[in-house]
């Protein structure tokens, strides 16, 4: 493997025809050059054999304390929200630091081999101990050279609903997290839920901090609590810095209700996160036939001009027993749940995994151009319609001009036998 490439060769880049070559130095592109033929790898040089070089992939909703947990201490049989939640609570109590630590690194390491070089982990705070939160912050540090990790602090049961939630949310962020999460609707009552919306926006403004709230994780079309994050943001001028999770009960809204809530969206700013695999297998538990299935409108919030990206949620816990880390897979079941198999929409889908992404985590330096830090991978596919069809492990992860991995590159001709 090459540790250090001082180019990327025979590179293609979506939205560019023909190769290039990206040029590295000091960690960071350096220049794009377009190519008129193929060219051979020279020492340092890193060959992208006619694949699509693309910005690293980021996963923007995780939950790392329970991930590797699945059937501990029992298995969520009912499948829904709710039991996992139960079952969660249980596994909670026995946290260690040194568990933590383990399971969150072994997921990790799985996302790195999967081309993800940045993540952001939702971290259960409601809990005195804080002994999971603890464990992330160490966790950050020893990954820091592989993944940027955002620790969101997540009240699980509730800011107002669990004893003590107010105090603990403010600890979690003296002790180090990046993110101030919520979850209105599970608050105990509507009214709970619209002021844990207020004291988390007013949390986040006066520390400085980035938002994510779980938010309408439900088939309720009453659960309209979206509304109250976006007004809130649009009154503070901070949407841009705050994201929605799930926000599932819009799939059961109404569409007048929701002509008039996209106005506010758009007003507001907002970034979206939509977890296609994970709630596709927990919406929908309490309906007959017709069977809701919960993801949130995506094609026509991408259609509003709004950045929305998707995740994997959750690796083997008590909510999603499944998972692979890998972010190709949530992809392409979100765009077939999503009615988005288009090819105008296939083209442009790396960018929910990619680009939106980024917004979600208000990322800056990120992009494959010169002056940015030098972090990539190669996908195996000429083409966004490629990569997808594959849906392979990448074929390398380069991060500020080191190698992080590097498998066989096939050499893509396009059109042509190889």
């Amino acid at each position: 493997m090459i540790q250090h490439p001082e180019a990327i060769i025979n590179a293609r880049l979506v939205g560019k025809d023909g190769l290039h070559t990206l040029t590295i130095s000091d960690g960071r592109f350096v220049s794009l050059v377009a190519q008129q033929q193929t060219l051979a790898a020279g020492d340092q040089q890193l060959d992208a054999g006619g694949n699509l070089v693309s910005p690293p992939f980021v996963e923007p909703h995780i939950h790392l304390d329970a991930a590797m947990t699945a059937g501990e201490p029992r298995w969520n049989r009912s499948g829904t929200l709710f039991e996992g939640i139960e079952c969660w609570a249980e596994r909670k109590a026995t946290l260690t630091r040194e568990d933590v630590i383990a399971r969150a690194e072994q997921t990790l390491k799985l996302f790195a081999a999967h081309g993800i070089q940045y993540v952001r982990t939702h971290i259960d705070v409601t809990d005195p101990s804080l002994v999971a939160l603890e464990a992330m912050v160490e966790v950050r540090e020893r990954v820091r050279e592989h993944i940027d990790l955002q620790i969101v602090a997540f009240p699980q049961e509730g800011i107002l609903s669990y004893p003590g939630g107010q105090d603990l949310m403010r600890r979690a962020v003296e002790m180090g997290a990046d993110v101030i999460g919520g979850i209105p609707h599970f608050e105990f009552t509507r009214d709970y839920g619209v002021e844990s919306v207020k004291l988390l926006m007013q949390l986040a403004e006066d520390n400085d901090c980035l938002v994510d709230v779980h938010c309408d994780e439900i088939d309720d079309p009453n659960s309209r609590f979206l509304e109250v994050l976006a007004a809130e943001a649009l009154s503070r001028d901070y949407g841009t810095r705050v994201t929605a999770s799930h926000t599932c009960a819009m799939h059961s809204y109404e569409d007048a209700y929701c002509s008039k809530l996209f106005r506010l969206l758009q007003k507001a700013d907002l970034r979206f996160v939509a977890l296609p695999t994970e709630n596709l297998h927990l919406q929908g538990r309490f309906d007959g036939y017709p069977k809701r299935r919960g993801i949130t409108r995506v094609p026509e919030l991408l259609d509003a001009g709004l950045k929305v990206c998707m995740g994997q949620d959750s690796i083997r816990d008590p909510w999603y027993p499944m998972g692979n880390g890998n972010l190709l897979r949530t992809l392409d079941v979100g765009l077939h749940a999503c009615h988005m198999l288009g090819i105008e929409r296939i083209e442009k889908a790396l960018e929910i995994v990619t680009n939106n992404g980024a917004a979600a985590l208000n990322l800056s330096d990120y992009g494959v151009a010169p002056g940015l830090p030098a972090r990539c991978m190669i996908l195996n596919g000429a083409t966004p319609y490629e990569v997808l069809l594959n849906q392979s492990p990448v074929l390398a992860s380069v991060r500020d001009g080191r190698c992080l991995l590097q498998r066989a590159t096939t050499v893509n001709t396009v059109g042509g036998w190889a």
